[in-house]
Order: structure tokens, then C-alpha cells, then sequence
């Protein structure tokens, strides 16, 4: 694992002591804990971002019918 350093504002560090002993928890593992949720919600908003963007992209709506016309058909075929 590799050691990283870094200043916090003075309020930030106290609600960091604070809520690292109500759950107690080390503050290492509060703060890891707390990164990895932030920086999945940040991926998820860059997902829901490129989603809406690409629905009012009439081009990728074409094509993305396109391809369950013919994932359709392949289905239609492997029935029989």
C-alpha cells in the first residue's frame, strides 16, 4: 500500500476525528472508505451524463435500432 499525505481544513479534520470515533474506525479507513464512494458517484454521473447525451443523439438512436432489428431477426432464427 502506498502512504499518501495531504492537509485538510481545520473543520474538515475535526468532523473527520469526530465521525472516525463514532463509528471507530481509523481515520485512514474512513477517508479510503469515504474516496471510494465519492469517486463511484462521480462515474455514475459521467454514465447517466453520456447516457442522456447519447438519447437525444438521433444517429445513435438509429443505429442502436438498427442493431435490435437484427438482434431481433437472430433471435427469430435461432427459434426454429
Amino acid at each position: 500500500m502506498t502512504t499518501f499525505t495531504s492537509t485538510l481544513p481545520n473543520s474538515l479534520l475535526e468532523l473527520l476525528n469526530k465521525k472516525a470515533k463514532e463509528l471507530n474506525m481509523p481515520k485512514n479507513k474512513l477517508i479510503e472508505k469515504a474516496l471510494s464512494i465519492y469517486l463511484t458517484q462521480l462515474n455514475k454521473a459521467e454514465y447517466i451524463r453520456s447516457y442522456k447525451k447519447m438519447a437525444a443523439d438521433t444517429d445513435i438512436l438509429k443505429i442502436a435500432e438498427e442493431g435490435m432489428s437484427d438482434y431481433l431477426t437472430q433471435l427469430k432464427s435461432d427459434e426454429i
